[in-house]
């Protein structure tokens, strides 16, 4: 794969995964986005797909690029499961 494809293919995967939840609002009751939340999941996928190709680019040991990702992912993780649920209680979370 070359490094155009793999640029893209970071940058395809959140269009991707914030299609799943567009497609459950447009066919179930159950899942219930408004245009607030996708904003915010879209920043949060874009700025990481950014982030990772940026240590992709730039990092050169391989050691290093992997443990900034799982850095980078964590972080990701964190923060997306403080504002669904609110973990730590922070006013993010609307505690």
């Amino acid at each position: 794969m070359t490094q155009k494809q793999t640029t893209q293919t970071i940058y395809a995967l959140p269009l991707v995964l914030l299609s799943i939840p567009l497609v459950g609002n447009l066919f179930s009751k159950e899942v219930n986005w408004s245009g607030s939340d996708f904003l915010i999941a879209g920043v949060l996928l874009f700025t990481t797909a950014f982030l990772i190709n940026l240590v992709r680019n730039r990092i050169k040991k391989q050691g290093q690029k992997v443990l900034i990702v799982i850095f980078i992912l964590l972080a990701l993780a964190l923060i997306w499961l403080e504002l669904a649920v609110g973990i730590f209680g922070s006013p993010f979370a609307g505690s």
